[in-house]
């Protein structure tokens, strides 16, 4: 059999492979999970986007601490700015929170030049909570399976592209006045997303029980509108990953 043949018949068996495990795990395949696709915003939130890129373009070198997520870190420069004075004013911290984003816009931004050159020492991140909300027809946009991906997707490229920096994993916040499927989805991927913990590179920090009362409502005090923190719920996030980050800015 000729070279060129060879290749051809390997190349064949490598892709029906690829195809194999993609059918065996649809949300690891592209072409069936847009959380894992990066895709740039569009509409009001581009302006945020091209900000933050800007941002990190212009920061003079290295910094302490990058936040990445979407509207509740982005709250960090409007309920949460007197905290955020309070317990990172001193250090060398940027926030990169995006209102809307989703896990396939985070992946978007990382491809930009989003940490390019800052060579954090900590990147906190906490995303995800978009890519749970369901259609206008109620339908569901992506599973649960399909979000864990995307988050995991978001891992991978940070450990790649700051392979130095320690990643203070979040868990996704509860959301809505009560129990109810959306919250209960976003408790299954954190349940997936706490063995990404190796304790040294990736440490896994989930308060999420602090945000809800004994009955599992969440206050107005903490949520206004059950998603975005007020002042009090950004002391309780700054408070739960103070001790992981000066444990790790100690060490560098």
């Amino acid at each position: 059999m000729k070279k060129s043949m060879v290749l051809l018949t390997l190349s064949a068996v490598l892709t029906g492979v690829a195809l194999h495990c993609a059918a065996q795990n649809p949300a690891t395949d592209p072409a069936a999970n847009p959380a894992i696709v990066p895709v740039s915003r569009v509409g009001g939130s581009t302006n945020r986007q091209n900000l933050v890129l800007e941002r990190a373009r212009q920061h003079p070198g290295p910094c302490d601490v990058v936040f990445l997520g979407d509207s509740i870190t982005q709250g960090w420069e409007g309920a949460g700015k007197n905290v955020w004075e309070q317990f990172y004013g001193r250090r060398k911290c940027l926030n990169f929170g995006v209102g809307g984003d989703r896990t396939e816009h985070v992946l978007w931004r990382l491809e930009h030049g989003q940490l390019e050159g800052l060579q954090p020492k900590a990147v906190v991140l906490m995303i995800g909570t978009n890519n749970s909300n369901n259609h206008k027809d109620g339908t569901e946009q992506y599973s649960t399976a399909q979000i864990l991906a995307g988050v995991d997707a978001i891992i991978n490229q940070i450990r790649a592209r700051v392979p130095e920096a320690r990643l203070v994993l979040l868990g996704i916040f509860p959301r809505g006045q009560t129990f109810g499927p959306q919250r209960g989805k976003l408790l299954q991927v954190n349940q997936a997303l706490a063995k990404r913990a190796d304790g040294h590179q990736v440490r896994y920090v989930d308060f999420g029980s602090q945000l809800i009362e004994a009955d599992g409502s969440i206050a107005k005090e903490i949520m206004p509108d059950y998603l975005h923190l007020t002042e009090k719920g950004y002391t309780i996030w700054a408070n739960a990953i103070e001790p992981q980050l000066q444990e790790i800015l100690r060490a560098n």
